[in-house]
Formats: C-alpha cells, structure tokens, sequence
C-alpha cells in the first residue's frame, strides 16, 4: 500500500497517521505496533507512539508507504 496524506496542521501523532491511513484500524492496535519495532520514520525504526509527523516524513513499514504532503 503506497498512500499520500494530506497534512492541514502542524504535525499528526504517530498512531494518528496509521489509524487514519487504514494501516491499523484502531489507535491501541497501531500504539502495539509501533511498539513492536514495525514502524519506520525516514528509514530509522521510530518506538515512540506519538511521535510528531511533519510535512515532508516519509513512514514505512512491511507492505506500506506513507509520505507525507502539506494540504493543498
């Protein structure tokens, strides 16, 4: 799964992003996730939960892609 997310903010929570792209389908499983080592940020394995994704962030794991874009 490759994805573009759109980001109107700041900046959105780890688990947020993984909820909100269908990676998992609830916020305590994409938390148990992230937690397990599943998830990369830039291509470094990211373990804390709510980390702040910015415009820009690539997110990655097995079988998916997000990259980050501001809003239009």
């Amino acid at each position: 799964m490759n994805e573009i997310y759109e980001l109107s903010g700041d900046y959105i929570p780890l688990c947020d992003l993984l909820k909100t792209c269908g990676v998992c389908d609830t916020g305590g499983m994409a938390k148990h996730f992230i937690a397990e080592g599943n998830v990369l940020v830039d291509g470094q394995v990211e373990l804390r939960k709510t980390n702040k994704i910015r415009v820009g962030q690539l997110v990655s794991g097995d079988g998916f892609t997000i990259k980050v874009v501001a809003a239009a």
